[in-house]
Order: C-alpha cells, then structure tokens, then sequence
C-alpha cells in the first residue's frame, strides 16, 4: 500500500473544499446567471490551484529522506555499473515511494577524443514532427551523459532505514565520470 496523504494534505484538503464552499454560497446569491458562472468557474480554478501547492509544498516538509553510504561497483566482464546504499526516513511520516536517480557525466572531452557535437546535438523542426526524425542523423553519436531511475522503498516508515542495490549497463566509452545521485520521496 503506498501512502500519498498524511493528515496534513487532508487539514488542507479541508481548508479548500471550505472555501470552495463558501465561494459557491456566494456566487449563488448573485442575481445574473454569467455572474454565478463565472465566480464559480474562478473558485473551482483557485481552489484546484491552492490544492496542487499545498501537496507540493506539504510533501517537501513532511515526507524527508536521506541517503547514506552510497557506494558504486563496477563489473568490467559484463559491463554493468552497481550502486548500493542505504535510504532513511527522517520525517515523522510514511513515506510512500523513495525514487533514486543516478546520473553519469562523461569527462572524456577533457582529451580530445571527443568529436565536436558530442553535446550538442541539433533537434528541433525534425524531432517535432517523428516521421521526419531520422535514426541516421545520430548514428555516430554517444551521449555523453545518461541517467537513471529506480525505485528503491515503498511504505517506509518514520525514522526506517532500508538498504538497496541497483545495476545498470555502464557504456563502455566513458572514461574519467562524474557521478550526480539524488533521491525524492513521494
């Protein structure tokens, strides 16, 4: 079971079904028939609005995790990268999914065995409409960097811990990479 709500997005949920309440009762009163829709159009708008930030803005301070030990392991033979570490709950809530991204950055350009549009690679008119993209145009392209999603707990606890190992194929043409880890609760 995943837990998106403690009682705080509920606190709030309340808070804006009050006032798109209230809001109803008064555009009601109004004697046009245009005047009561449109006030009603526009707290039906705000209240949607006021919603959608209280669960940003709830989740960010009451759904708090922290990555700890984080270690990586490459196995050369199968070309496959491992990332292992421990992920905390250090809210006072449940937490439903801890998401762990992973992103590698080639440093190989440092030489010069980089090849100019290795970063930058033109798309725009082509890539907008997908019949006219075209597989050939990046057939000698590498990106030069890549990242990567897992989902590493579900329902963890306040002040749990839970340790995790994920794989992944490391592309063999990097060389000298910088590694970016970042984790979001949801």
């Amino acid at each position: 079971m995943i837990t998106l709500f403690n009682y705080w997005h509920y606190i709030a949920f309340s808070i804006g079904l009050l006032a798109f309440g209230v809001g109803v009762f008064f555009a009601l009163k109004q004697k046009k028939l245009s005047m009561i829709l449109s006030i009603i159009f526009s707290v039906t708008l705000v209240t949607i609005l006021m919603s959608a930030i209280s669960i940003v803005v709830i989740d960010k301070y009451t759904k708090i995790a922290k990555l700890y030990k984080l270690e990586n392991k490459r196995n050369l033979s199968t070309e496959e990268i491992m990332y292992s570490g421990v992920v905390k709950n250090e809210g006072n809530f449940e937490i439903g999914e801890v998401t762990f991204e992973i992103k590698l950055v080639n440093k190989g350009h440092v030489g010069s065995n980089v090849k100019a549009g290795t970063f930058f690679t033109p798309k725009g008119f082509s890539d907008f409409f997908g019949f006219l993209a075209s597989d050939e145009l990046n057939k000698g392209v590498r990106p030069q960097q890549i990242t990567h999603k897992f989902v590493v707990a579900k329902n963890l606890r306040p002040k749990e811990s839970k340790e995790f190992r994920v794989y992944f194929a490391y592309p063999p043409y990097f060389s000298n990479v910088s590694h970016f880890s970042k984790i979001y609760a949801r």
